[in-house]
């Protein structure tokens, strides 16, 4: 048994704090907001989130997932949404659970500090603020009347304190490690469609425009969390969209079917904030054995591949197996191992956002999307789509996924190359035998 202090009461810290206490540690987790059970969630802060396979094998680790799954909303695959209202629907994966689900960030969090509240060995202390690291490289602690807090007896640290991390600013001031952020051209906007329409509610919706997009993902109680990504400066962006006429007629422009959907659409989009999408790359998540990021405080991901809990989640249930295996050096282990996945998923998340927004509504990616089914089907454990390597399958590390990735989708240009006049090939035209060999030759069983 040890103890453990934890910098950060969000889904990851709480779900750290759960894995450990179940294996015998004292767990004590500083959150400088205060307690979510006892306020509401500030409207259109967060994206809403997609659970995938390496969410749910973290929060069965923690035998947490049944306190969830009344907030679990399957998600089977994208509903497109043309400007002219014409709508197609296309699965994620082709096997039985291959789906996703979508939840309420600030649901999650309400029900895992509920579990957490009830586990043994589990203090939870809101209101409690980091301000940096002390000379020995250990937290800062101030408490609700911003009184320094004495440091706790605590052997270990893990900072889950968020894309913002003060621990990780404090690392870097000190010189212990170098940060990249880099903020991408487009911002959000989360919008509130009310139970009771007409969308279909077992799929993410896309409106793919080209440079921006809409999507919406449904909620448990019946309604849509629709989030607007849109460039944050030009001629078609947020900063054109001051007030109710332009704002009115840029969804009546855009999203004709969708608009009508949204009560007070006007209203609502100068009321809820504009977020930022960025990505953190961290060279050094650890401070010795005693301190580690984790997380988005170690490696923020921008959200078009839905894979930031995910891989924070994945995060937990690795440094717990680390911490539990008796081997030395654990927090160097884990960054070793997790920095060229992050790495990866951070890669993957930025190219899908130009997959969401545009090549969705491509032929040659309808027809690319067609053959990485197919031979799925004709060359299982060879050849995985690498959308499903990523959602469906957490035995593969985000890193392998990013290089057969680049693999198949190499092997899926020249399959689908278009003649002298711009035709496509049908999949009936495509020569199974030679490709085949090429595949086999290409990629070496998983």
């Amino acid at each position: 048994m040890s103890n453990l202090g934890i910098i950060g009461a969000g889904p990851a810290g709480l779900l750290l704090a759960l894995l450990r206490a179940r294996r015998g540690d004292q767990v004590q987790v500083f959150e400088r907001r205060g307690d979510p059970r006892r306020g509401s969630a500030e409207a259109g802060r967060s994206i809403n989130l997609a659970l995938a396979s390496r969410g749910l094998r973290a929060l069965r680790a923690a035998d947490v997932l049944d306190a969830l799954n009344d907030q679990l909303v399957p998600m089977r695959g994208r509903q497109l949404h043309a400007p002219d209202g014409a709508q197609q629907f296309a699965a994620y994966g082709q096997g039985e659970h291959e789906y996703i689900w979508s939840v309420s960030r600030s649901l999650l969090t309400q029900r895992l500090t509920d579990v957490a509240a009830a586990t043994p060995g589990i203090t939870l202390h809101f209101n409690h603020r980091c301000d940096g690291l002390d000379e020995a490289g250990l937290p800062v602690l101030k408490d609700p009347q911003n009184k320094l807090l004495s440091t706790p007896m605590v052997s270990r640290w893990v900072a889950t304190d968020g894309a913002g991390s003060q621990v990780r600013q404090a690392l870097r001031a000190r010189g212990l490690t170098q940060v990249s952020e880099e903020f991408i051209e487009h911002d959000y906007k989360e919008l509130d469609i009310p139970p009771g329409t007409a969308l279909r509610r077992e799929a993410l919706h896309i409106w793919p425009r080209g440079g921006f997009m809409l999507i919406a993902l449904p909620n448990a109680d019946g309604s849509f969390t629709a989030t607007l990504f849109l460039a944050r400066e030009g001629s078609t962006s947020f900063a054109t969209l001051r007030d109710d006429s332009s704002i009115l007629a840029f969804f009546a422009a855009e999203f004709a079917d969708v608009t009508p959907l949204i009560p007070g659409l006007a209203q609502q989009f100068i009321a809820h904030p504009q977020g930022r999408l960025g990505t953190v790359l961290t060279t050094t998540w650890n401070s010795g054995e005693h301190l580690v990021l984790l997380g988005d405080a170690a490696h923020a991901i921008v959200p078009f591949h839905g894979q930031g809990m995910n891989c924070a989640f994945e995060d937990c249930r690795i440094l717990d197996e680390l911490l539990s295996d008796g081997l030395p050096g654990p927090y160097a282990r884990f960054a070793a191992l997790r920095k060229p996945d992050a790495d990866a998923i951070a890669q993957m998340a930025l190219e899908n956002h130009a997959e969401m927004s545009d090549s969705v509504r491509s032929p040659r990616f309808q027809l690319q999307r067609q053959l990485a089914l197919e031979w799925e089907k004709r060359l299982p454990g060879r050849f995985i789509p690498r959308y499903s390597m990523v959602m469906f399958h957490d035995e593969i590390c985000y890193s392998v996924a990013l290089h057969r990735g680049h693999i198949q989708q190499q092997l899926l240009d020249q399959m689908t190359q278009p003649d002298a006049q711009g035709v496509l090939p049908a999949l009936d035209d495509i020569n199974w035998p030679l490709w085949q060999e090429r595949v086999l030759a290409s990629l070496a069983p998983l």
